[in-house]
């Protein structure tokens, strides 16, 4: 039998894909998809085949047996994973429990909507084996949750909150900014009242305009549908300001927690993991003896359907990321870190192949936007509002243009 993969340097996570929604929220571009019939046998019976082929998979790219494989976490996303019937996320959960080792603090996570019909079946997901939920605030607003598009209304946000806190030992909270007109008094309001919940946890993100949303349709009519830059700005301060001051500490550009409840699941994907995901749509990444490999499904839910059916996977996509774009990989996803990452990548992620660029590194130094500790770079609290501008300059060095 292969050597047990030492899983301290090579962390497992698993990202699970429900891809069905009540309706789509007009800012969304995530992979969702309106609700009708769905055949939920069907759909149990082709994420526990996709499950076991994942695993053979990863066993194999890792030359070691899964069993010996330690899962540390597993999120539940979507879509609207809350929707999915609580029986199928602990088949689920069970399968993974008999493919591999689980870690004995293993996070498992799943998001839900806070509606009034999700929040009664909190109780059957803990029961299946879910020990954290993230609650989809994004609003403490009415008219905010209106322009949102959301399904629920404060009352249900707040009770979903309480309900999930009573049932859950870790629970966390999302909310948007940067909505037209958003003043920083009511944004205040807004995560002054999640935080007399007392949550460990919760994610900030900025409302952004994406390809192919209703919201990008609209906006290419000429709403305007997100606050100004200056606002945005002013906004994040505050959020940085009212949290770090309550005790969540900024760990990622979006996210804030309290000591030890950061979230296991994401800082993987930040921190350049590996993980296997299953669903429609969904990507995964295992790092192997010839490169980084990059798994991605057919997005289509009944084309994933159907090729599970008749071929027991989706796998649009598998292919070795060059090492450039390993490389890239890293820093788009390691500078979002407040602790950032180190200096020289590991080899697998172009680490002594490819460099940042001197010049602008220095440059942002000096302008306070980046800072090197013990041979690690990380992003200032004004570099964090400046990602879009670093990135693409630190990763443009002329010295990786021949090696790409």
């Amino acid at each position: 039998m292969p050597a047990k993969l030492n899983l301290k340097n090579h962390p497992l996570s698993l990202y699970v894909h429900w891809p069905f929604c009540v309706a789509k929220c007009p800012y969304c571009d995530f992979n969702s998809h309106m609700a009708g019939k769905i055949e939920t046998a069907a759909w149990r019976n082709a994420l526990l085949t996709e499950l076991g082929f994942r695993a053979r998979q990863a066993a194999e790219a890792l030359s070691v047996d899964y069993s010996n494989i330690e899962l540390k976490s597993l999120f539940f996303g979507g879509g609207t994973p809350s929707l999915m019937p609580p029986q199928i996320t602990a088949d689920i959960i069970d399968c993974a429990a008999g493919l591999f080792k689980i870690a004995d603090d293993i996070e498992i996570t799943a998001e839900m909507n806070p509606t009034s019909v999700e929040t009664e079946k909190l109780n059957a997901f803990a029961h299946a084996g879910i020990n954290r939920v993230s609650v989809g605030v994004q609003s403490l607003d009415e008219a905010g949750l209106k322009f949102l598009g959301r399904e629920h209304d404060t009352k249900e946000a707040l009770s979903a909150i309480t309900a999930a806190k009573r049932i859950f030992p870790s629970v966390s909270a999302d909310l948007i900014y940067g909505l037209p007109e958003q003043t920083p008094a009511n944004w205040t309001k807004q995560l002054n009242k999640l935080l007399s919940f007392e949550l460990g946890h919760m994610s900030c993100y900025q409302l952004t305009i994406e390809t192919g949303t209703i919201f990008h349709t609209r906006a290419r009519q000429g709403d305007v549908l997100t606050a100004d830059d200056d606002a945005v700005a002013h906004l994040y301060m505050v959020t940085e300001e009212v949290l770090n001051g309550a005790g969540l500490n900024s760990y990622e550009v979006s996210n804030y927690a309290k000591p030890g409840q950061a979230s296991t699941h994401n800082l993987n994907y930040w921190k350049a993991g590996d993980w296997l995901a299953i669903g429609p749509g969904a990507h995964g990444r295992l790092t192997t003896a010839n490169g980084r490999l990059h798994m991605a499904n057919r997005k289509s839910p009944d084309g994933w359907l159907s090729d599970i059916n008749v071929n027991g996977h989706s796998c649009e996509t598998q292919i070795i990321e060059t090492k450039y774009q390993s490389f890239e990989e890293y820093w788009m996803m390691g500078l979002r870190l407040c602790e950032g990452r180190p200096l020289t990548p590991p080899p697998a992620f172009g680490g002594g192949n490819f460099f940042l660029h001197r010049d602008w590194l220095n440059i942002f130094i000096q302008e306070g936007w980046l800072e090197i500790n013990n041979n690690s770079v990380r992003t200032t609290l004004q570099g964090r509002l400046r990602l879009n501008t670093i990135l693409p300059r630190l990763l443009d060095a002329p010295e990786n243009e021949l090696k790409a």
